[in-house]
């Protein structure tokens, strides 16, 4: 089955009404099969469990595989979804569609004020439903407790390099040392498991990945090493500058030993691999927990399991095929694939005054046009049809 693709509706014209109206009626035509019962499909089986609701495209960094150094265009609050519409979305999410988590994204969701207030609504809504939270951990050492009091359940920490001019070469920012103190916080605040994910660049910060995975271990992190997107605000991405799993993992086995986990991915985008010494290199990662008894299997000579790695290889192991995710971006827009070059207003469906049923309709139509990988009909970021997204990541939402 063939369905067009259409055009970006990003920043449609007109009143909500207008919007509206013009969405549904695109919708009604491009996605007359779409189920309105039931789980959230898509064309290929694929069901939207994971809600993922950027609060804001601001951020106070400017990591170079993701923003431009300067010139971003904001958008203007009266543009950003309330406390009422994200806490909406979400019940809408959970009680018709089969929301089963959500994360709350940027930009940097703790340059909203009203995140604590926004985690509050939820939670009190939906006190079963975890949520979790990515951030670049800057002002999180505040923040942590009043965070975890509201309802917050886990947070994902984006770093890295554990030193601090790579840090601020990557970053553009002298930060370090703040999201230091804000993971310290997290910790604190009981927001376990606290995971950190790290970006691998050629030049920057590719021999580091065996020190930065030895402090995760030493300080029970969960690391999550990604290969770069081609989602940057400056579009430089190249293949052949980017760092492929397969090299994080032959970096990381030069002081480890790297075991297949055996627990069920499912739809996690991570693939998992349990962690041991590298014979020779001492029995263990000095204040690493005894996580001997975890699920990878590994000859009794490694010793003591120490913990857990993680490797999001969205460009030469893509999983698009066990994709779960459903995003809207923070302007209130249905993003069906991380890489679409189209969005479907929903803030413009409640902004001009239609009920729940109008709103999941959309937003279940929507996610009916998923494409099948990376925007289009095959898996490819590489590829030569592949077409980069105007929108960086930043305004996307992770």
């Amino acid at each position: 089955m063939s369905v067009p693709l259409g055009i970006p509706t990003v920043n449609a014209p007109g009143d909500p009404g207008a919007v509206s109206a013009r969405v549904r009626t695109d919708l009604h035509d491009r996605a007359p099969e779409a189920p309105l019962a039931g789980p959230l499909l898509d064309r290929f089986g694929r069901v939207g469990q994971d809600l993922r609701i950027s609060l804001i495209d601001k951020c106070n960094l400017r990591c170079t595989y993701c923003m431009p150094a300067d010139g971003m265009a904001w958008l203007p609050k009266h543009m950003l979804l309330t406390i009422d519409e994200v806490a909406r979305l979400v019940r809408i999410g959970v009680d018709d569609l089969g929301v089963r988590e959500l994360r709350l994204t940027g930009g940097e969701p703790l340059v909203r004020r009203d995140l604590e207030d926004i985690i509050a609504r939820v939670h009190a809504e939906h006190p079963d439903l975890p949520i979790s939270i990515t951030t670049n951990a800057i002002g999180l050492d505040k923040r942590a407790a009043a965070l975890a009091a509201a309802g917050l359940t886990r947070i994902n920490v984006s770093l890295d390099s554990i030193d601090a001019d790579t840090f601020a070469e990557m970053t553009r920012r002298n930060r370090l040392q703040d999201v230091l103190d804000g993971i310290d916080a997290a910790h604190r605040a009981g927001l376990a498991p606290v995971k950190i994910n790290a970006v691998l660049m050629k030049g920057l910060n590719d021999d580091q990945a065996p020190d930065l995975l030895e402090f995760c271990l030493e300080r029970d992190l969960e690391l999550r090493f990604i290969e770069q997107m081609p989602l940057d605000g400056d579009h430089g991405w190249t293949r052949d500058n980017m760092v492929t799993a397969a090299e994080m993992r032959t970096a990381l086995e030069t002081r480890f030993v790297l075991v297949p986990d055996e627990e069920p991915r499912g739809g996690a985008p991570a693939e998992r691999w349990a962690v041991y010494a590298k014979p020779g290199n001492g029995a263990a990662v000095a204040g690493a927990p005894d996580a001997s008894g975890g699920t990878g299997a590994a000859p009794a000579d490694l010793g003591p399991r120490l913990g857990t790695v993680g490797i999001i290889a969205s460009v030469t192991e893509p999983f698009c095929g066990a994709c779960t995710r459903t995003r809207i971006t923070a302007e209130g827009r249905v993003r069906s694939c991380l890489f679409s070059h189209e969005e479907f207003d929903l803030a413009a469906v409640m902004r001009a005054g239609e009920d729940d049923a109008a709103v999941s309709e959309v937003w279940r139509r929507a996610m009916w046009l998923k494409p099948r990988a990376h925007g289009m009909d095959h898996t490819g970021l590489d590829s030569a049809d592949y077409v980069q997204p105007e929108r960086s990541m930043s305004a996307i939402g992770g």
